[in-house]
């Protein structure tokens, strides 16, 4: 039946809400049996670009010149970094650092979340690693002594790292403490379940599937709602002073 132009999608100067019934796809240099839905990207006035790839078994995806960090929603894929072959599957992830040479080949259909981003280097730290890890590995801790409400970061707290890319679970009914407000833009992912968002002044319905970006200083809230818990995969950029990549 035809929407008759209906959508939960939103554009406005600080936040967009993206969800499955406005993505259209499309192939970005270098792809094979593979397509993106982008989500977000300097055209929207993100510093970073965040996308969805959608394999089919064999598809590879593209090269990229800036650092790029993948994580599996769905399926597996085969990481190929110096002649070395590593499989990763769901709720498995990458961090690859700018320049370094790769290839991402799917072993089945799968659905993968990519981040690029030009790094930002600073002179008193060295380079960030190679990271090839899961989700499962890594601990869990709450937020705001929060128990309903867990973090998982899974990049190193580390000032050669420019941006974090967490997921958080919140069980039926918990919420963030406070409406936040700060100089990080996010990208966000909603892996499982729903609940609502307060992004600006207006408050979204938000379920697994819908992808969000709030820009700096975007009032932003979200609470879960339903029976089973909300989980989503979310990416910031700090360790940077306000001033870094200003023309001088």
């Amino acid at each position: 039946m035809h929407n008759l132009g209906w959508t939960r999608s939103s554009q406005q100067p600080n936040h967009l809400l993206l969800t499955a019934d406005s993505f259209v796809r499309t192939t970005l240099p270098g792809m094979k049996a593979c397509s993106a839905v982008v989500h977000a990207g300097p055209a929207l006035g993100a510093r970073f670009t965040e996308y969805t790839a959608e394999f089919e078994a064999g598809g590879e995806l593209g090269g990229t010149t800036a650092q790029r960090f993948i994580f599996v929603i769905e399926g597996e894929v085969k990481l190929e970094v110096d002649r070395k072959s590593s499989k990763v599957a769901a709720r498995g992830y990458a961090y690859l650092p700018e320049g370094m040479r790769h290839r991402v080949v799917a072993t089945k259909m799968s659905r993968v979340a990519v981040i690029e981003k030009p790094y930002q280097t600073l002179d008193s730290v060295e380079p960030p690693h190679l990271i090839i890890s899961n989700e499962d590995a890594v601990a869990s801790h709450p937020l705001d002594d929060d128990p309903a409400l867990q973090v998982k970061c899974l990049l190193p707290q580390e000032m050669s790292f420019d941006f974090a890319v967490n997921t958080m679970v919140y069980q039926p009914g918990a919420s963030l403490s406070m409406v936040e407000m700060h100089v990080m833009e996010h990208g966000l992912i909603m892996l499982e379940g729903g609940g609502i968002y307060r992004l600006g002044d207006s408050w979204y319905p938000v379920t697994a599937g819908d992808f969000i970006w709030m820009g700096p200083w975007c009032p932003q809230w979200f609470g879960a709602l339903g029976k089973v818990p909300a989980k989503y995969l979310i990416y910031k950029n700090w360790n940077r002073h306000p001033l870094t990549g200003l023309p001088r």
